[in-house]
């Protein structure tokens, strides 16, 4: 049987653990291309893959990367994801994309029905798995009251000052503190500013945490009808006064200033100085906490699906938790398309493939061979 060639833009954090896992499918031919030649490096132990230093900020060298290729897997950082994702379906090409760019993705919904394209967005854990389960449960109810997320990354082990190490691109992180949050509420959408409304709380096997408002409802504010739906952030306590601390001193401003005649812009700055404190150090491992809550109708009596979700990193395979569990959701996505199961062209919402029960048991199941299991629970309330 001929193999259908994927390729990968991006080799960081997930976008590496991404291809490894892609190359030991023996249907698959495994590209991953990056600008970076040291995080090529990290899929040089598989011969399964070919490595393509290029650079991915060029829409026409990716457009001309993904040609001959059947499924393209986008990790690229969250400020080239827009772009890069115009480019693969301007070439015609079905997607996974795990980039979480700023900009709606729906506005490429009409160039994919043309091009006879499937691009799923948002394909991570949150968003991804988070609004695939809240999609499947609302398609399972008579009517749907209300939906919660609560999900994080974390160290395994508190280090002071910031009690945290980026487990994805850092300047996504940054973008979580600074990005307003939507949410809805009583049917009608509400924002807040990031880092707002602290409510501490424990969950299973992790306590004493701490979840604010972030931007992470992403396309159900759109899709679904359902009155009251939040997503917030999980930290360790104390996190948040600092982040604020340095957002409201202007710490994470976009905007140009004077340092002794060099114009600098404080966010660039920031990001070279937490970066590293913020990465992940050999031998240090992670954490994924996640609880997504439904609630609403059922035959006349009201319900809650509760899915509960606690990964942590593979010491055998040197992967981190938040690799496992935003990239192998994207690869279960990629084998998804790749096998015929899921062909619904144009943008698709995870929560689109949620509505199909067949395409929720397939990925539940790739990512339970993996060990990212998720929980559930349905209870009458």
């Amino acid at each position: 049987m001929k193999k259908q060639k994927i390729i990968v833009l991006g080799s960081g954090l997930v976008g590496a653990p991404m291809a490894l896992d892609l190359a030991q499918d023996p249907k698959f031919e495994v590209t991953v291309a990056d600008i970076s030649a040291e995080s090529l490096q990290k899929c040089h132990a598989s011969r399964a893959i070919r490595p393509v230093q290029a650079d991915l900020a060029d829409p026409d060298k990716v457009r001309g990367l993904v040609a001959g290729h059947d499924v393209v897997l986008s990790a690229v950082p969250g400020f080239l994801g827009y772009q890069t994702l115009r480019a693969v379906i301007d070439a015609g090409k079905n997607a996974v994309d795990i980039a979480f760019f700023p900009e709606d993705a729906f506005m490429l919904d009409e160039m994919a029905k043309k091009k006879g394209v499937t691009a799923i967005v948002d394909c991570g854990v949150a968003p991804g798995m988070s609004n695939l389960l809240v999609g499947h449960v609302h398609h399972l109810l008579d009517r749907t009251h209300s939906a919660l997320i609560y999900v994080g990354g974390l160290p395994e082990v508190r280090v002071w000052p910031y009690e945290y190490k980026a487990v994805f691109s850092p300047i996504d992180v940054i973008e979580e503190y600074i990005r307003p949050a939507r949410y809805v509420e009583n049917g009608k959408l509400v924002v807040r500013p990031a880092l707002s409304d602290p409510e501490y709380m424990n969950l299973p096997g992790v306590s004493s945490l701490v979840a604010f408002n972030s931007d992470g409802l992403r396309t159900l504010v759109r899709t679904l009808d359902i009155p009251n739906m939040k997503e917030k952030t999980l930290r360790y306590p104390g996190h948040i006064e600092k982040i604020a601390v340095l957002r409201e001193s202007g710490f994470f401003s976009q905007e140009p200033i004077d340092v002794h005649g060099a114009r600098v812009r404080p966010i660039d700055l920031t990001a070279r100085l937490l970066f590293p404190i913020w990465k992940l150090q050999p031998g240090e491992t992670d954490l994924t906490v996640m609880q997504v809550i439904v609630e609403g109708e059922k035959d006349g009596e009201k319900v809650r699906h509760t899915y509960d979700l606690l990964d942590r990193f593979d010491v055998a395979r040197n992967v981190h938790s938040m690799a496992r569990t935003t990239g192998f959701t994207a690869t279960a996505a990629v084998r998804m398309i790749a096998g015929g199961l899921y062909s619904r062209q144009g943008i698709i919402a995870p929560e689109y493939v949620g509505e199909e029960p067949r395409c929720v048991e397939f990925m539940l199941k790739e990512l339970a061979e993996r060990g990212v299991i998720y929980k559930h629970k349905f209870e009458k309330i």
